[in-house]
């Protein structure tokens, strides 16, 4: 049987009441709660920050998965980690000094991601391995939530895996992108360990619970 994570991304959830949401996504058996930051530079839309950050630690005891979609995340690790992120991840896209980023969010003590987007080669991933706890596979271009799920993102999910197996087998493959019930035994075939839901989750279709469950029975049939 598949084991593997469910992280339900708050961007996709009703912000008039979002400690609700949040309360419902972890009783309803989330694993931990996706923080997209955007900056509306690296990508075209702008999201939450630290103050939304603190909001949801009060909400929840699961950890924050907080994503950094955003240009020179070196000047704002500090702010999330104090807001109460659990998990840094940042863009291999933006950190031309990316070894001096990962090891800043290492010294504050905080697990440390690594993102990368569609059509950027995983390259970087073999020399950033020993340094992560997560590699996040994007399976949509960032920005925005609702997006298709873009197929050839399988082969990089796997190769990403075997990658993964192979330096650093404690760090986790997560897939965010287009993640639903349809899409989920393809991707947790491919060897992916966390799984970012947005819209799914939240998207009003069911209950959160039963999202959530839909999601982890298409996972594990």
């Amino acid at each position: 049987m598949s084991t593997f994570k469910i992280a339900p991304s708050i961007l996709a959830a009703d912000f008039t009441r979002l400690g609700a949401a949040i309360e419902e996504a972890e009783h309803g058996g989330a694993d931990m709660i996706h923080v997209d930051v955007m900056d509306g530079h690296f990508v075209p839309n702008i999201s939450m920050g630290p103050m939304v950050v603190a909001a949801a630690k009060r909400a929840t005891t699961l950890p924050l998965d907080v994503h950094l979609m955003v240009e020179a995340p070196d000047r704002c690790i500090d702010a999330f980690v104090a807001a109460g992120a659990d998990i840094v991840t940042v863009h291999v896209e933006v950190a031309p000094h990316l070894h001096r980023v990962l090891q800043r969010i290492r010294e504050t003590g905080t697990r440390v991601g690594l993102a990368f987007n569609p059509l950027t080669p995983l390259t970087a991933l073999e020399g950033a391995l020993p340094y992560l706890d997560l590699v996040l596979v994007m399976t949509v271009n960032p920005g925005f939530g609702g997006q298709d799920f873009i197929p050839a993102s399988l082969g990089r999910i796997e190769a990403a895996r075997r990658m993964r197996d192979r330096i650093n087998p404690n760090c986790l493959v997560e897939v965010d992108g287009g993640v639903t019930v349809k899409t989920t035994p393809q991707v947790v075939a491919a060897g992916a360990d966390v799984l970012v839901a947005g819209s799914a989750v939240f998207g009003g279709h069911a209950s959160v619970a039963d999202s959530i469950a839909a999601i982890r029975a298409a996972g594990t049939a």
